[in-house]
């Protein structure tokens, strides 16, 4: 009977935000046997970690035996060991000799006066063998919380019988407090095989998760970012930092700090008393600079900041830094309590004291502001032009917070909304979508000057994004107030262009109210708007396969340019990358796009910054180098998760890069939260960029009726969407290959024949090559075995000269799969090697598996027939099969033969067996023996 003493509530395994790597090891090492030391900082994790592994193996113990110790109780001897033992005790001090159940009986109950100067080996010997006992019954689980708190004679009975169970089935499972690596003493009074696991911090995404999933929601990405940097990723004081801020109604001011809760001031400052109280006003002035020195302190009147430091570095307060004379503090949250615990009067002294000493002019007028109370015209002045200089340096979040405190210090006929929408703006390019959208709505309750106000409107549709749904009713009402003011409708018809895309799905519409707002613009003399609208209608026409791309393309690259439009992901430089990685220009698209991307990653524009990795990425993955493409798509969906930009476009990129190069599992996952996320947004573009995902992943991981059912789903979207360039999406092939598999060829042929009348009228070389591999496959389906092998070593040869190395290596195993006579180990060498030199990972597996299948004769129709003439009525690929059945041959031997996947053979097998009137394989073998007889 198990027996688990002290159990704590229950933690389920996948709540262990962030914690899912650390998780999986020590899970692993406890069911090897073995045991595991958790170790890390206080508050980050450990003993939720704990509590989660308890709960998920204390099911494969017979006894559970825990303790949790408290820094109070740690002077008390034996009482860790009395927690562990206590409830035991009866059950095994039978079971051990007189002496050892003596001392151990006296040390747990406290009625002797045993101690380890005393009975020392008796105590020693009875804790090993109490274990023992209990281990002999069954597996025993020791589970230790706070380590570093056990009483030190609980802890060296503990060690002492931990390095001597040897084989015995007991396992420890202890978490430890420690900063750096002093984890070793511990792990020195564990078991040999103990595996020690440090629990780091969380990302800034895990954050985001964990406050999330405790409820502390609807807080903006800037606040969200702020907890996490003032928090060092630690967990606990990153809830209590969110609690804080969601008791607070009155959120901090731009430029101000997080306001820390009093219960980690009080955990983090308990050291300060120990501070001179001029050492304290030091950290206080370092506590307000961003990147304080010595010689910044000593020029804000810190005459002796040196030993200053110095003795706050004693207290633990302030790290050394090797590498530099910066000061710096311990962990960011001791720095933010620090500011936080001061007064009002103190910090703006603070400010005003560094305001004159920083060398910087954005970090001047940073703290100039936070000097000073009410309006002034001359340092909202100051701090405008360091916001402009901030945003000229790429530090678009910099600009965004000195913009808001600009408008904050400018006097009402300053007109402040002005600075305050720029500032929104701002935020928009460093990816801050909730707080662009929370100033623009701040703006439009009490703003009255029309440019304003659809300025405002603007901002508000922009922060959208793709759920431009949930935007409907912003569109006649910034119409009413732009008028018939050319400049402010053009800006409105730009945005109708991308809400005809992405809800209404209508290309002719949305590449007339591109061409409108060009138009609008050009009237108001706005090149940047008119520039935009041009690359926007060109990138539309590129997706339509219209005529007028490259027409358009070479008028939006016309001079005069405006560099904001140059970089900007829906620029013309955009548009001139997609029309080159469709018109299959592979070296010269990943050229123009990695240009751009080192462009916006110098400016800070976050989402075009998402964009360019996206495309970067397509480019690796088009030209087969899926662990390249992997890592950037990988890059991309965490930012574009950071910041909310791009979510459904990422996830649907990095799913085609886990088919390719990855994990098949993840890729499905992902493709299915894509397709899911943008019907929510009722996105149809990106509904039918999802479903190509995920047909893609279905049709690797061998389930091509899946593939089949989501690319069927892309073919009628795009059809009603007006998409007619096959290179957009790039699924036909796949389908058509999917339906061979399932046998449905003339489905095949048919998706086959219209998308190569559109790939001709459009030059798409690498399209055309892929549909000539499916329909090499499709011959091959209908036993067309030399034509078919003609026609994929044509393929091959185009592929490999256009530069798409996956497909290339495709074609080489489905070469391998149709030469093959006896499958052995060397049959599938060249296509191993290409898809090892792609990285490939699912597509090598495939090869791995095809290779250790036993041969069958490739050569099904010229197999003897059933002798029904029922035969006669069977479908093309029903014939084959039930040939091959005849032959012996098994069901996963015959789907590696005819490419089709394993439930596709029983599906086919079940509609063998109803057309032919029998009920089993063995059947249709009687058959064939009937008809050699004849």
């Amino acid at each position: 009977m198990q027996r688990d003493f002290q159990e704590p509530a229950r933690c389920r395994p996948d709540l262990v935000i962030g914690r899912e790597e650390v998780f999986g090891q020590a899970r692993e090492q406890l069911a090897r046997g073995g045991s595991v030391l958790l170790h890390g900082p206080a508050g980050i994790g450990k003993s939720t970690v704990l509590r989660a592994l308890a709960a998920d193996n204390s099911g494969s113990a017979r006894t559970v035996l825990r303790c949790s110790a408290t820094e109070s109780e740690s002077h008390l001897p034996f009482l860790a060991l009395a927690d562990l033992l206590g409830l035991v005790l009866d059950e095994v001090t039978g079971k051990l000799p007189v002496a050892q159940r003596t001392a151990l009986e006296s040390a747990l109950t406290g009625r002797g006066e045993s101690t380890l100067q005393r009975d020392g080996l008796a105590l020693r010997l009875a804790v090993l063998s109490a274990l023992r006992a209990l281990a002999a019954e069954g597996p025993v689980l020791i589970v230790a919380d706070d380590v570093q708190w056990l009483d030190s004679a609980s802890a060296e009975l503990l060690g002492f019988a931990a390095r001597r169970l040897g084989g015995t089935p007991v396992r420890m499972l202890c978490a430890v407090r420690t900063e750096g690596q002093e984890y070793d003493r511990h792990l020195r009074a564990s078991p040999p095989d103990t595996l020690a696991l440090r629990v780091n911090p969380l990302s800034r995404t895990q954050v985001s998760e964990l406050l999330g999933h405790r409820g502390y929601t609807g807080l903006p990405r800037s606040t969200v970012r702020d907890i996490h940097r003032t928090s060092g990723g630690n967990p606990l004081f990153a809830l209590e930092l969110g609690r804080a801020l969601s008791e607070n109604p009155t959120p901090p001011r731009p430029g101000e700090p997080l306001p820390v809760p009093t219960s980690l001031r009080t955990l983090v400052l308990n050291r300060l008393e120990m501070l001179s109280d001029e050492a304290r006003r030091t950290l206080l002035v370092a506590s307000a600079g961003a990147r304080p020195t010595p010689a910044l302190l000593r020029a804000a009147g810190r005459e002796n900041a040196e030993a200053e430091t110095a003795q706050a570095a004693a207290l633990g307060l302030l790290a050394t830094d090797p590498e530099g004379p910066a000061v710096r503090f311990a962990h960011p949250l001791i720095s933010a309590a620090l500011y936080a615990e001061a007064p009002a009067h103190e910090r703006r002294a603070a400010h005003a004291a560094l305001s004159k000493a920083a060398s910087d002019p954005i970090e001047r007028a940073r703290h100039l502001a936070l000097a000073t109370t009410g309006t002034d015209p001359d340092t909202a002045d100051s701090l405008a032009e360091a916001a402009s200089l901030a945003r000229d340096r790429g530090a678009p979040s910099v600009a965004a917070s000195l913009g808001l405190l600009a408008a904050r210090h400018t006097p009402a006929e300053g007109n402040p909304d002005a600075r305050r929408l720029q500032a929104a703006e701002d935020a928009i390019t460093a990816g801050e979508l909730d707080l662009a959208r929370d100033i623009a709505r701040d703006v439009l309750t009490r703003a009255t000057v029309p440019a304003d106000r659809v300025r405002a409107w603007i901002i508000v549709i922009d922060t959208a994004g793709h759920a431009m749904t949930e935007v409907d009713s912003v569109f006649p009402q910034a119409l009413a107030d732009a008028g018939d003011d050319p400049q402010l409708l053009a800006l409105i018809h730009y945005q109708l262009t991308w809400r005809a895309l992405l809800v209404d799905g209508d290309f002719d519409r949305a590449r007339e109210e591109a061409a409108h707002s060009a138009a609008l613009a050009a009237q108001a003399g706005d090149r940047y708007n008119e520039l935009m609208a041009l690359a926007c209608q060109a990138q539309i026409e590129t997706l339509m396969g219209h005529p007028d791309a490259p027409a358009t393309i070479k008028k939006a690259l016309k001079e005069p340019q405006d560099p904001r439009v140059s970089c900007h992901h829906n620029g013309a430089g955009y548009s001139r990358f997609r029309w080159l990685i469709m018109s299959d220009q592979l070296a010269e698209a990943r050229a123009t796009v990695t240009t751009l991307l080192r462009e916006v990653q110098r400016t800070g524009a976050v989402e075009s910054e998402v964009h360019f990795l996206r495309g970067v990425a397509e480019t690796e993955l088009r030209s087969g180098h899926c662990g390249r493409a992997l890592d950037l798509a990988r890059e991309s969906l965490v930012m574009a998760r950071d910041t909310g930009i791009g979510e459904v476009a990422s996830a649907v990129l990095t799913s085609l890069c886990e088919a390719s190069g990855g994990d098949v599992e993840r890729a499905l996952e992902l493709a299915r939260e894509a397709v899911d996320h943008a019907e929510e947004d009722g996105d149809q573009m990106y509904v039918s960029r999802a479903l190509t995902a995920l047909g893609y992943a279905q049709l690797v991981a061998g389930d091509a009726e899946g593939a089949v059912r989501s690319l069927r789903r892309v073919r009628e979207l795009e059809h009603g969407l007006g998409i007619t360039d096959p290179a957009r999406g790039r699924w036909q092939g796949d389908l058509a290959e999917a339906l061979v598999r399932t046998g449905e060829l003339s489905e095949a042929q048919d998706v086959i024949d219209v998308t190569r009348e559109q790939a001709l009228r459009l030059g798409r070389e690498s399209v055309l090559a892929v549909l000539d591999r499916a329909e090499g496959l499709l011959r091959a389906a209908r036993s067309e075995h030399e034509a078919a092998l003609a026609q994929l070593t044509s393929v091959q040869d185009r592929l490999a000269k256009l530069g798409y190395g996956l497909e290339e290596a495709r074609t080489a195993f489905a070469l391998a799969q149709l030469r093959t006579r006896r499958p052995g180990p060397t049959s599938y060498d060249e296509a191993a090697r290409l898809f090892r030199r792609c990285r490939a990972l699912p597509w090598l597996r495939q090869v791995d598996a095809a290779s250790a299948v036993p041969a069958a004769d490739p050569e099904p129709a010229a197999a003897p027939a059933p002798a029904s003439d029922a035969l006669e009525g069977l479908a093309a690929m029903e014939r084959q099969v039930a040939a091959l059945v005849m032959e012996g041959a098994t069901n996963r031997e015959i789907a590696a033969r005819l490419f089709i996947s394993v439930k596709t053979v029983e599906a086919t097998l079940t509609r063998v067996y109803r057309k032919l009137g029998i009920r089993s394989r063995v059947d249709i073998v009687r058959l064939a023996a009937g008809r050699r007889t004849k």
